[in-house]
């Protein structure tokens, strides 16, 4: 329904062609369809057919296309049409008897009744319409304020962190970078999920997780011997779930720079995220030395990082696997859908 709206001609074509062209064109128009019509249909039949019933549907057409001047000049037409079809002796469209003037009213009732019904619709379709964009843009104004808003405050949290662990050195500085990074990846999902329009449920991954990787390689010193690559499938993920999914790799990108390549000169870190049938499965891989047999499943230590990671899969609804050798350590996160 909301479509019909956008049909209406004289808005459509404006200021191009002025609105009583636009109005007395369609009427023509749609007249001029119906009499061709019956006319094909009148040749195909055997006797009298009803020449004023196709005025009607013409009049609402028109009337729904370009409003209530063109359905009145389509009805005129038609009628007129259907008056020297049906009375040819009379000259100069006199009416004949008074069963034809009775018919001639009725018929110039119902026409005035089609009009006005379904001018009375269009203009209902028309406010609903207006009343749904301003809704719509309503909404999005307000979107765009708490985004505004959340900005401010993940800025002033991350800006209150980054003073902190400067100003404090050893275990509490890295405690302090710990806690920025995780703030930062919440923010980060913050931006995609309000990045572009009509969204505001759902992150785009691909996007997500290489700002989030650019950004953890940058904070970690990623830099000559260590690398981290990113690569993920084009998949939406709901708000919440991408939150968490961030998070796990936050913690896990964390340890493996902190942990994975001790007594190495360099190595890389992986990160994919793949969609798969059934759901998605993330990926992190390092090419270190592997964990000790000691090791938590998930986290090569038994800091706040390892006890995380679980209470964050959880969150995601996802399933951890972890395997370590020599070559490296994999862990694994599959997601149903």
């Amino acid at each position: 329904m909301s479509r019909l709206s956008e049909l209406d001609l004289t808005i459509r074509l404006a200021p191009a062609v002025p609105r009583a062209v636009t109005q007395v064109s369609v009427g023509l128009f749609t007249a001029a369809t119906a009499i061709l019509f019956y006319t094909a249909l009148d040749r195909l039949t055997v006797g009298d057919g009803a020449p004023f019933a196709l005025c009607f549907p013409a009049m609402m057409l028109a009337t729904l296309f370009a409003r209530w001047p063109a359905g009145a000049l389509s009805g005129l037409v038609g009628i007129f049409y259907a008056w020297a079809y049906a009375f040819p002796a009379t000259a100069g469209f006199r009416i004949p008897d008074r069963n034809a003037a009775v018919t001639l009213g009725f018929i110039v009732v119902a026409a005035v009744i089609t009009v006005a019904t379904a001018e009375l619709f269009r203009r209902a379709v028309r406010r609903a319409t207006m009343e749904r964009d301003q809704e719509i843009a309503d909404r999005d104004l307000l979107l765009q304020e708490i985004d505004h808003r959340m900005k401010n405050n993940f800025a002033i949290v991350t800006s209150i962190l980054d003073i902190q662990r400067r100003r404090s050195d050893g275990d509490a500085a890295e405690a302090l970078g710990a806690a920025l990074n995780r703030v930062e990846s919440i923010a980060r999902a913050h931006r995609h999920l309000y990045r572009g329009a009509g969204q505001g449920d759902a992150v785009q991954m691909r996007g997500y997780l290489g700002d989030l990787c650019s950004a953890l390689s940058d904070a970690l010193l990623l830099r000559g011997g260590i690398s981290l690559v990113c690569s993920s499938d084009e998949v939406e993920v709901p708000r919440d779930r991408a939150v968490s999914i961030g998070l796990v790799v936050n913690e896990l990108v964390t340890n493996a720079a902190k942990h994975a390549f001790g007594g190495r000169a360099g190595g890389t870190i992986t990160v994919g995220f793949r969609q798969r049938p059934g759901g998605c499965t993330l990926i992190v891989s390092d090419d270190g030395v592997g964990m000790p047999a000691a090791a938590a499943p998930t986290g090569i230590d038994h800091g706040l990082g390892s006890r995380l990671i679980p209470a964050f899969a959880r969150q995601a609804g996802g399933t951890l696997a972890t395997e370590s050798g020599p070559d490296g350590t994999t862990v694994t996160m599959d997601l149903p859908a």
